[in-house]
């Protein structure tokens, strides 16, 4: 086994694992994370075998995004202040209860959607003070010459736990029911826990020069930001890609029921296929980032996602469906690690947190708007039309940027 790793770690796509406390953090992620999708998938099945409704499904995607919007970059300003292995230590605590809660709920026949609309505000407000701090925790791991090796073998993590856990999350629907999904969530917890607790981080808090002032220190990274028309231009891809395109998720179970007639099982199905292109992705991008332009997986991500969404949104066959997602998988990490590794390496150290707080709020505090419109879109021009709808603006979108950031722009 130890060969193995020796030979493995060889071999640059994994050059980032080379560092002690990453790999220790990078596997314990791994565990938590097939749990964490088991739920994702879970959650949006219980609300529509409990609404039956397209405009809830929207709802409840809203709440559970909302929080990144109202307190990501004060989450990324508290991860410049203090220790991101002590703030990932006690978001991963609370992530743990708010999924044992909606266990117990599911398991007593008590939830309601109202209820799994507070919890899912609760674990979208936990996560907007834990992704800026693990997202700029990465490069304290993994070092700044690694770091968009390290971001790409982040999104294959989170992909492959895409592939496993909606699969798994099907299969146990359909065995024992919808609350054993969030129960084994729980108890995939204490991985990453275990993992932070075992993991001797000296905590690095980098002094800054600028305004201690919460309001004022949010307004130093905006400002920086807004100084970098490559950052502007990428950021405001990622809003449109956030609000237009990814918010199809949200009516995946509609595509799984009525549509394709294929149930829980079908919808974890839905979900595997596109971790599958985005493994697939995130592997690429970590062999090849040191060689391939960021401009040129951004054109070729958006491109791909575009198309396989398209597909998607008018097929009838199961397979052509799963395979469209594939392709929509393949595009859209692409194009969100890339981006994600390009803006961070744009941040100075001091204001990293703030910066990726700024990011998050973009990359997912706009997407409850995108969740809400789709759901509502859908409920008058049907699932499909608003999905290629969204795939239209998407290409557009992506069209501007590709003629306004001429090759001789370096990112």
């Amino acid at each position: 086994m130890d060969n193995l790793l020796l030979r493995m770690l060889a071999i640059p796509t994994f050059r980032s694992l080379r560092q002690p406390m990453y790999r220790l953090f990078f596997s314990g992620q791994v565990i938590s994370l097939i749990g964490t999708w088991m739920q994702t998938m879970a959650q949006a099945w219980l609300v529509y075998q409990l609404t039956f409704s397209s405009v809830w499904l929207g709802i409840v995607g809203f709440l559970n995004t909302i929080p990144m919007l109202l307190f990501a970059m004060y989450g990324g300003s508290i991860a410049d202040r203090f220790s991101k292995h002590r703030i990932i230590i006690i978001t991963q605590i609370l992530s743990l209860f708010q999924s044992v809660i909606l266990a117990v709920l599911v398991f007593l026949n008590l939830a309601t959607v109202e209820m799994v609309c507070v919890l899912a505000f609760t674990l979208g407000t936990i996560n907007a003070f834990d992704v800026p701090a693990r997202q700029s925790f990465v490069v304290e791991l993994a070092g700044k010459e690694n770091l968009a090796n390290a971001i790409a073998l982040n999104s294959a993590s989170f992909n492959g736990a895409r592939i496993i856990g909606p699969a798994i999350g099907g299969v146990i629907i359909g065995a024992v029911g919808v609350a054993w999904c969030f129960f084994f969530n729980a108890v995939s917890f204490f991985a990453v826990i275990i993992v932070l607790l075992r993991m001797k981080v000296e905590p690095k808090i980098f002094v800054s020069t600028g305004p201690v002032n919460t309001f004022a220190s949010l307004k130093e990274s905006v400002d920086f930001v807004r100084s970098d028309k490559t950052l502007v231009k990428i950021l405001a891809l990622v809003a449109v890609i956030t609000v237009f395109g990814w918010s199809y998720t949200v009516l995946l179970p509609i595509f799984a029921d009525t549509i394709l007639n294929i149930g829980a099982v079908g919808l974890g199905n839905l979900m595997m296929s596109f971790g599958i292109g985005a493994l697939i992705s995130a592997i690429i991008v970590a062999s090849a980032e040191s060689r391939v332009r960021p401009m040129s997986f951004i054109n070729t991500g958006i491109t791909m996602f575009v198309i396989g969404v398209s597909i998607f949104a008018f097929s009838t066959n199961v397979a052509v469906s799963l395979y469209s997602l594939v392709f929509v998988g393949m595009g859209l990490i692409m194009f969100i690690a890339t981006a994600n590794a390009t803006v961070q390496r744009h941040a100075p150290d001091a204001m990293r947190g703030r910066v990726m707080g700024l990011y998050l709020l973009i990359f997912q505090g706009l997407a409850p708007f995108g969740h809400l419109g789709m759901g509502w879109l859908a409920n008058f021009i049907g699932a499909r039309t608003a999905v290629f709808t969204g795939a239209v603006i998407c290409a557009a979108c992506g069209i501007f940027l590709r003629f306004s950031l001429r090759p001789k722009n370096k990112v």
